[in-house]
Formats: structure tokens, C-alpha cells, sequence
């Protein structure tokens, strides 16, 4: 018996609690009825069609519990929050699904589309160019499409390295040794990108604020001098948390300071 979830199935009440069958799929059991029965991705997708998003944010996070996270799951969370007007944690699970997978465009699109309904209005700090680039060709693909590209031009390097030591062809061995120089040099690149994902994902360093308004603080305790306001739905990233009720944040636009911990949740 693993989590207790309430579901309108029927016009009576009834009471129906979820547990976990073999396969690892969620099993929902009435007491009115004894009739066991195993909910699916395909069920939370009728059920958000017939607009009954609580009930498919339910069987999405059962499924998520049983079967793992990944970005689509979390992006469906956050269309169902988003839905019900519920911003801030609409943008929670689409920055979750977008640092899964920040190669999906539909991710991007609805959460650049949930923003525009936050109070604030976010002025980034202007980057330099080569920062910029090496943040749109990360987003390419995802942190197993970039192990899976490392491993196909590093194979390849392998193998014209080969020709250039045994092929007695000058020729080919010109072409051999640019052409693996060239394909290193991107399988390097690409486990960069592979392994900055991989950290992105582990670090956990960023967050979003999920009540209305927070005052920050310019020391950890409300005695503190009040900096400026932010509101929910905004994103922060964490710089200190060695603190047990605070935490130091730093907004896009570089501003610092200390908000509660219990007014943010961990993307």
C-alpha cells in the first residue's frame, strides 16, 4: 500500500486507495465495489481531455512514482497545472520536463507561455556571445541524445585513426587524419554537452518561488533589511542552503539575497 489517492469514479462517494501490483503499474481498489483496477498514462490523458485535471495530475503522479519521471510526464503535470491557473506550479513542472529534455519545443513553448502569466518580469543580465551559443547547441538535445552522439564520433575517430595506421595510401591518410582530428574534437564537445546536462540534472541548484509574494532579505532572519519582492513563479538559483530555514538566492538579473525556505520548491 503505497499512496492514498481520491477519485471521483462513480455519483456515490467512494473511498479508493492506490497499491502497487507486480508490473509496478498503480492498482486503484474501491471499497465500495472490491473491483480492482490498473490506471494508465492513457487514463491521466482522458481524463485531462474530459477536463478532470485533478484526477489526471493524480494518476500522472502515480505513474511517475511507479514508473520513473521522465519529460514528458512532467510536462503533462504542468499543462494540467496550468489549466486549473495554478502558475506556479505549472512552471515547476515545466522546467522540470525542460531540464530532462530542453530539446522539445512544445516544453520551451508552453513554459515561455506560462511565464507571460507571472507578476514579474524578468530582465536577464546580458551574456557573451559565446555563452549564448553554447547554451542553444546544449539545448539541442537531451543528456542521452548527447552520450549516445559522444559515443558514435568517438567510434568513428577510432576507426579513421585506424586507416591512418595501416593504410599505406598517403592520400587517404591525409584524409584519414583530418577527418579524426575533426570528429574528436567533436566527440569532446559532445560529452561536454553529455556531462553538463548530466551536472544540471544532479545539481538541483535552482528553484521556483510557489507562494505569492516573498520579501527578500539582505540577511538569513526577518530582521533583515527588505531588498525587493518577488512573486510566485519565478525562478531563483540556490547559492547557499547550509541554513535550515533560509536559503541565499540570485535572480536572472544577478540581484542576491535570503528568502524562507519553505516559499520555494527544488526544481
Amino acid at each position: 500500500m503505497k499512496k492514498i489517492i481520491a477519485l471521483l469514479l462513480t455519483v456515490l462517494p467512494v473511498v479508493a486507495y492506490a497499491q502497487e501490483d507486480e508490473s509496478g503499474m498503480t492498482r486503484i481498489v474501491t471499497d465500495s465495489t472490491a473491483v480492482d483496477r490498473v490506471y494508465t498514462l492513457a487514463d491521466a490523458d482522458s481524463a485531462y481531455i474530459q477536463g478532470d485535471y485533478l484526477t489526471a495530475i493524480d494518476i500522472y503522479q502515480s505513474v511517475i512514482e511507479n514508473q520513473g519521471v521522465n519529460a514528458t510526464l512532467y510536462m503533462n503535470l504542468g499543462n494540467c497545472w496550468l489549466k486549473r491557473d495554478e502558475i506556479a506550479k505549472a512552471i515547476l513542472y515545466y522546467e522540470r520536463a525542460y531540464l530532462l529534455d530542453p530539446s522539445d519545443p512544445d516544453i520551451r513553448f508552453n513554459l515561455d507561455l506560462a511565464r507571460t502569466k507571472t507578476v514579474d518580469k524578468v530582465n536577464a543580465v546580458n551574456q557573451l556571445f559565446i555563452v549564448v551559443w553554447f547554451k542553444k547547441l546544449l539545448a539541442v538535445l537531451d543528456v542521452n541524445g548527447w552520450a549516445v552522439m559522444t559515443v558514435i564520433l568517438f567510434a568513428l575517430t577510432i576507426i579513421l585513426t585506424g586507416v591512418l595506421l595501416f593504410s599505406k595510401k598517403s592520400g587517404l591518410r591525409k584524409i584519414s587524419f583530418s577527418f579524426s582530428a575533426f570528429f574528436l574534437l567533436l566527440s569532446i564537445l559532445s560529452f561536454i554537452f553529455a556531462t553538463t546536462q548530466m551536472g544540471n540534472i544532479r545539481e538541483r541548484d535552482t528553484a521556483i518561488i510557489m507562494s505569492p509574494s516573498v520579501t527578500v532579505k539582505s540577511t538569513p532572519t526577518s530582521a533583515g533589511t527588505d531588498l525587493f519582492i518577488i512573486h510566485e513563479g519565478r525562478k531563483v538559483k540556490i547559492l547557499d542552503s547550509s541554513m535550515k530555514e533560509w536559503v541565499e538566492i540570485r535572480l536572472e538579473d544577478g540581484n542576491t539575497g535570503w528568502i524562507p525556505v519553505d516559499v520555494m520548491e527544488i526544481i
